[in-house]
């Protein structure tokens, strides 16, 4: 979830958001990280959009902090568009990270998916967004993967966790390393179709506001 804030004079939309977490894995370095890895990928794309006319560069503006105070009222009486709420755990019930829906602001994140280049924290943003998984998901001689793509996708042997396996065995599935965000992903947010009041502000998303114990192994 995110605002998006129309910058008229110097043709720029911003994604403003903040991700804070929380959770016994959760760290103010961690913060800084996550922030940073959604913000390079989603900013790598060099997106463009058309609004009115006028074409616009989308620009993603990411904050990370760590909020070890954090309490459920915070989360279920927070009006800021701008606030996402993750909590970070070493172990998460069936080894996946999550958000909780499409168009949400709050998760559950493994913190391991989060290592190696993982690309998990920008694909997880994405469906904050909007953004599903494709309907396809054997996508060999498409090239590169887009970031929404999930695990267990079926990609060119350049893109698998062993270029060597065999398409869908163990190793021959994406590595989500290789993930990246593409002009097709800003073109699916549809920020064109955004409401933006006379400040040139809108929201991205919609507030979930769950707030997440952490899971019992």
């Amino acid at each position: 979830m995110g605002e998006a804030e129309l910058i008229k004079h110097t043709n720029q939309l911003l994604i403003n958001a903040v991700i804070i977490i929380y959770g016994d894995a959760a760290s103010d370095e961690l913060a800084t990280c996550i922030a940073a890895d959604i913000a390079h990928y989603w900013n790598e794309a060099q997106g463009k959009v058309m609004i009115r006319k006028q074409q616009f560069n989308v620009r993603f503006n990411i904050t990370g902090a760590c909020d070890r105070s954090l309490t459920p009222l915070t989360v279920y009486e927070n009006t800021d568009p701008r606030n996402n709420y993750f909590r970070i755990e070493e172990y998460a019930a069936g080894n996946i990270s999550f958000v909780d829906g499409l168009n949400s602001n709050t998760g559950y994140l493994k913190l391991d998916n989060l290592l190696h280049d993982s690309t998990t924290a920008a694909h997880e943003f994405g469906h904050t967004l909007g953004l599903d998984h494709p309907h396809t998901l054997d996508i060999r001689g498409k090239g590169r993967p887009g970031i929404m793509y999930p695990r267990g996708t079926i990609v060119d042997h350049i893109y698998q966790y062993d270029a060597n396996a065999l398409p869908g065995s163990n190793g021959g599935t994406i590595n989500p390393a290789f993930r990246k965000v593409l002009q097709k992903d800003i073109d699916e947010l549809r920020l064109h179709k955004l409401d933006f009041n006379d400040a040139g502000r809108a929201m991205v998303g919609s507030f979930t506001s769950i707030w997440h114990d952490r899971h019992q192994q």
